[in-house]
């Protein structure tokens, strides 16, 4: 059975469905990253096999192995090798100093990347939104925001989802990383980013990284939307916000929905819980979406 070595020191955030854990180690004097994948047990979501679904379970070993992002314009991979056994896959990975680049060139090499001439394999996630907002769905919606203030537009956007959805799927298909945070992609080649997470790699909306992105990133957005037309300057404006604006909104509530749920676990008032530090980022997250959400009411 697979097992970290004892002197690995594990990296925050690294477990997940398929993700069993992410450790910084060091091999030949070389500062690596390993992350280790496990296969699909029985029982195990048919999602995890699935090579369209965002939680496809061997994406990003597949990436790897085709050299799929090596070269590509605006985001590429680092350096990477895979090894297989037949309980899973261990990526490693060079360690990847952190550039510390800011929201607007991220921005821009998302708009770059969305351009780019990124071959169409089978193991691509092509609704990534739309698998998303299922697995909110199986796990019942949004009841906690239904006791906020924010219930009725809550109320309203997630009775409207489906048609949210198509909208995303009307709009033009790009190239997309899926999961675009500074975190993901910390390092700097002349004009490029590089990721280092390419588990949600696939087509969707035109705007969709851009509205992940913003979420995060420190500027406003209008100045990363426009950071993001000069990466991509033959999109039309109103479908890149209107992407963008969808993936926003609905991750920002699918967020703080996760995170108020787990407070109002424990004792006491639901708004008490509004300032712990697990619960604020997201509702200030939620907060800066409300011109978006204005948007989105009137369509």
């Amino acid at each position: 059975m697979w097992q970290p070595e004892p002197d690995w020191v594990a990296l925050p955030g690294g477990t997940g469905t398929s993700t069993v854990g992410v450790w910084r180690t060091a091999l030949g004097g070389r500062p690596v990253v390993v992350k280790r994948l496990s296969a699909p047990q029985p029982g195990d979501s048919s999602a995890l096999e699935d090579p369209a679904h965002v939680g496809y379970w061997r994406r990003e070993a597949d990436v790897i192995i085709t050299g799929l992002t090596d070269a590509t314009a605006g985001l590429r991979g680092s350096a990477a090798s895979v090894e297989e056994d037949p309980d899973g896959i261990t990526i490693v990975r060079d360690w990847v100093e952190d550039a510390s680049s800011s929201g607007l060139f991220l921005a821009l090499c998302s708009g770059r990347f969305a351009g780019s001439d990124l071959p169409r394999p089978r193991f691509l996630a092509r609704h990534l939104m739309r698998d998303r907002m299922e697995r909110v769905a199986r796990n019942g919606g949004w009841p906690t925001l239904d006791r906020t203030t924010v219930a009725d537009v809550a109320d309203h956007l997630w009775r409207h989802r489906e048609q949210m959805l198509d909208l995303l799927d009307g709009l033009p298909q790009v190239p997309q990383h899926g999961d675009p945070t500074a975190s993901n992609l910390p390092g700097r080649v002349e004009d490029d980013a590089i990721a280092i997470d390419w588990g949600t790699l696939g087509t969707g909306p035109v705007g969709g990284d851009l509205g992940y992105l913003s979420l995060s990133a420190r500027e406003g957005f209008e100045p990363l939307l426009d950071a993001y037309l000069l990466g991509l300057p033959d999109a039309d404006r109103d479908q890149v916000v209107i992407g963008a604006q969808v993936v926003a909104v609905y991750t920002a509530l699918s967020r703080a929905e996760w995170a108020l749920a787990r407070a109002a676990q424990g004792e006491g008032a639901l708004a008490s819980k509004y300032r712990h530090p697990a619960v604020a980022p997201h509702l200030r997250t939620l907060q800066r979406q409300f011109p978006h959400i204005e948007a989105l009411l009137q369509l």
